[in-house]
């Protein structure tokens, strides 16, 4: 179908569009989580340094029976953005397992009853540009062809165009080099990559079209209930629509099953658990490399020097 044909009708039903979540009742699901992750032994090294995410508390997860198993010393910090970091510092390379009970709630977008503006330090942290999202002319002019072809002016109006779009012109897929690293210039031009790549898109249009918009970052846990290991991380976003509040999408999940493109404009399921919020992160303690792209995977320094080919494994179980 013609990107031209998704828009007809659209402004019309806009606000209706999040009505199937509006009056839902939220499902959850119950499991338990293990995050291990290891540093490789190195000749010579004096000083190993490894910091690694675990979950927080919100209105959409509960984290309990909290463990950690380290071989050696560790901290747990929080940074400005409440994300909650475990971090060790070692003459001998470090081993860490996090386990962790999780109570996910499906992510519903709020009905329309006023929510409140967001603060000055909110809305300045969440239209600021990322290293590898920047707000320059080119973003901001492809943004306003997105929303102006669609006839959008409000806030949810010019979110769901923004959506339509990348749904409908990026393709999930993670062949060849430049995917996964949340490049919206390299979204923008090959039109493939994971999710990284669509929340890139999304969030870069709606900071240009004035609408705050956030990354969050963690794990996909299968549907088929039972257990297992993880491949890889999930991401996905949300933004702030004047009057209503933070409402979540997810494009990815969108353009890998169409028959979910309305549900992922305003629902986030179950089948996830979240580590952090943000890109561009200062660690804490603050590393000596250059600050994060994001921050799922384990990060080491050696030396002071960023450590590769770190050992890591995820698994889930669930609970009922």
């Amino acid at each position: 179908m013609e990107y031209h044909q998704l828009m007809l009708g659209w402004r019309v039903s806009a606000t209706f569009m999040l009505a199937a979540t509006l009056f839902a009742q939220p499902r959850e699901r119950h499991f338990s989580f293990e995050y291990k992750a290891t540093v490789p032994a190195t000749t010579a090294a004096k000083t190993f340094r490894l910091w690694v995410p675990i979950p927080h508390d919100d209105e959409y997860q509960r984290i309990a029976n909290l463990r950690i198993d380290s071989t050696s010393a560790y901290k747990v910090a929080t940074d400005e953005l409440g994300n909650r970091i475990v971090s060790i510092e070692s003459s001998t390379p470090p081993s860490i397992k996090v386990t962790f009970d999780c109570a996910r709630k499906e992510h519903l977008a709020p009905a329309p009853t006023g929510a409140a503006s967001l603060s000055d330090a909110d809305l300045s942290r969440w239209l600021k540009p990322d290293r590898m999202v920047p707000l320059d002319d080119t973003i901001r002019k492809w943004a306003r062809e997105v929303v102006t072809a669609a006839g959008a002016h409000t806030d949810l109006e010019m979110a769901r165009a923004i959506y339509n779009h990348v749904v409908a012109t990026v393709k999930y897929d993670k062949t060849g080099k430049g995917w996964g690293r949340g490049d919206i210039y390299y979204a923008c031009d090959a039109r493939r990559g994971n999710c990284t790549d669509f929340h890139a898109i999304f969030i870069g249009y709606a900071r240009a079209m004035g609408i705050p918009a956030r990354f969050s970052i963690g794990f996909p846990i299968p549907s088929e209930r039972g257990h297992g290991a993880i491949a890889g991380y999930h991401c996905w976003a949300e933004f702030y629509a004047q009057g209503i509040g933070w409402i979540p999408i997810d494009a990815s999940e969108a353009a890998k099953d169409p028959s979910k493109r309305e549900y992922f404009f305003g629902a986030h399921d179950e089948n996830r658990v979240e580590f952090t919020r943000g890109r561009d992160l200062q660690l804490t303690p603050r590393q000596a490399g250059e600050p994060l792209n994001y921050f799922i995977y384990p990060y080491a320094e050696v030396d002071g020097k960023p450590a590769e080919n770190l050992d890591r494994v995820f698994s889930w179980q669930d609970q009922n």
